[in-house]
């Protein structure tokens, strides 16, 4: 599954690509997505190429390759590719998250990997599913897993290969450990604080600086509730 903004690129050039035999260009694929500028399409360029939906033919401009899409655009079925979180979905929503019975054990979809240093994007197609003890999780709530990626968290006992429990929210307080989108692009997982007009994505980890970033910015996915290690 990609990010709204992802698929709606993937998708205008996929039609640009089957009506004129040529891709658009990164003005045009700006003012399709109302973008504000073309960085922004570079990232969603670069994200699509390392998930292997397109490729960039080297020394020719303009020259983007379809390698493969997506079922919700017409592509085959395709087996899972940890890699997550995927952030700007049509219905807001992470697919398949599951409401709490009161059962002891619930599956939530392990929809990939959330960063927990630098942020990334992420994809997840067809998720697997991961046993949750009920007890970790809040009746009458949408909760889904998340594989850790990264040392950030680490004093807060958030180890790089973990998985993490997350209850679907779009708001939080002061403290709470968060999957937060940053800018429509990229998530990670980090301690959220709100400071006036800003928020503050802060790591526990001296080695990671807190990020600063303007209220609009970011937007709240979910926060954690529960963790489970393998060894």
């Amino acid at each position: 599954m990609l990010t709204k903004k992802q698929l709606d690129l993937l998708d205008f050039i996929n039609k640009r690509l089957q009506r004129d035999g040529v891709p658009p260009s990164f003005d045009e694929m700006k003012d399709a997505l109302d973008l504000r500028s073309k960085s922004g399409i570079h990232r969603l360029i670069t994200a699509l190429e390392e998930r292997g939906f397109i490729r960039r033919l080297a020394h020719r401009a303009r020259a983007i390759e379809i390698v493969k899409l997506p079922e919700s655009l017409g592509g085959k079925p395709a087996g899972f590719t940890p890699q997550v979180i995927d952030g700007d979905r049509p219905d807001s929503r992470p697919a398949k998250a599951q409401p709490i019975s009161n059962a002891e054990a619930l599956e939530l979809p392990l929809l990939g990997r959330i960063a927990a240093g630098e942020p990334i994007q992420s994809i997840a197609d067809n998720p697997p599913n991961i046993a949750v003890p009920g007890a970790m999780l809040s009746s009458n709530a949408h909760h889904y897993a998340l594989e850790v990626k990264g040392d950030s968290m680490i004093d807060a006992g958030i180890h790089d290969g973990d998985v993490v429990i997350i209850r679907e929210s779009a708001s939080a307080s002061n403290g709470d450990i968060v999957v937060a989108q940053i800018e429509g692009y990229e998530a990670t997982l980090k301690r959220f604080r709100r400071k006036g007009d800003t928020i503050v994505l802060e790591a526990e980890n001296p080695a990671y600086e807190p990020r600063v970033l303007p209220m609009g910015a970011v937007k709240v996915q979910g926060r954690l509730v529960g963790l489970i290690r393998t060894y």
